[in-house]
């Protein structure tokens, strides 16, 4: 019954997809402008007033972010809170956790799976769990930028959004999958 009404909900925003920005913004959520929150992000729906979120954010598919700790509620009876936010131009892989108290910087990358317990400085990149320091953005964005030079780079008529062909599938497959490398689509 529980996969039946998993299922029933994904052809329903399949068809009526939800604005969840907006759904966050009526509920409390701080938001700037220009963001992006993929499938199955879960903002603190208990204390969503201690979220803000910055410009320029993309949250990739079941990204939590949470305002409270209920693991002292059993000893103690109350639950902790922390404000959390989020700074512009922050983009926070699939499956990331950000936990109470966090304040994330501008123009930071948060690896996938990733669970933020500490504050995060801005022009950074962090991952693992707990997060740690990678490297700093411009070492990463450096080194993805001269990969780029020797991998394949795709333009939108290679995505989904841009109606990619059989051929263009297959090409890609070719160019990635069978010579082992990487590559980068806009």
């Amino acid at each position: 019954m529980i996969k039946i009404k998993f299922l029933l909900s994904k052809i329903y925003r399949f068809f009526y997809p939800i604005d969840v920005v907006s759904m966050y913004k009526k509920m409390g959520v701080k938001i700037g402008d220009n963001c992006n929150f993929q499938n199955e992000v879960i903002i603190d729906h208990s204390h969503n007033w201690l979220i803000e979120i910055g410009n320029n954010v993309i949250l990739a598919p079941r990204v939590h972010i949470l305002a409270h700790d209920a693991s002292t509620k059993i000893f103690l009876n109350y639950t902790r809170l922390g404000k959390v936010k989020i700074g512009d131009n922050v983009f926070i892989g699939a499956g990331a956790i950000i936990l109470p108290g966090v304040e994330i910087g501008n123009n930071v990358v948060i690896g996938a799976g990733s669970v933020v317990t500490k504050s995060i400085p801005s022009d950074t990149v962090f991952s693992g769990n707990p997060a740690k320091l990678i490297c700093t953005l411009s070492d990463f964005l450096e080194k993805h930028q001269n990969s780029m030079k020797v991998n394949s780079v795709y333009d939108e008529s290679y995505t989904l959004r841009g109606n990619i062909t059989e051929s263009r599938k297959k090409e890609m497959i070719k160019e990635i999958v069978d010579m082992n490398k990487t590559g980068y689509v806009i």
